[in-house]
């Protein structure tokens, strides 16, 4: 969850499989109708919930972790490789082209 991103289809099917083990339990083909709404699950332990983490919020969570760390240079090998390989002279924001896509319009229709 912290390399890449989760489809939402993905985790959509990962909560199905949780709430089914949740409110099912052994019996796969029991047809029990859920006690509480998945949202109230979800919310932590001190407000009322049972502390189940929302997959989508973890995993971009864990994404900007990522991100953090490579925007603040930390001391971790695999930043120090992308920013010594792709960016020794510059920040990775100044490496974008910062161009209007019009002109290919202009230079086919012209």
């Amino acid at each position: 969850m912290g390399t890449f991103s989760i489809h939402a289809i993905v985790i959509g099917q990962i909560d199905i499989f949780r709430k089914h083990c949740l409110w099912r339990g052994a019996d796969i083909n029991a047809k029990q109708s859920p006690k509480v709404a998945w949202t109230e699950v979800c919310k932590s332990k001190d407000n009322g919930g049972l502390g189940v983490l929302d997959l989508r919020t973890q995993n971009e969570a864990l994404l900007l972790k990522h991100l953090h760390k490579f925007l603040n240079k930390e001391d971790i090998p695999w930043v120090l490789l992308i920013w010594e390989s792709n960016y020794s002279n510059a920040h990775p924001q100044s490496k974008v082209k910062k161009a209007s896509f019009w002109w290919r319009h202009l230079k086919t229709v012209g």
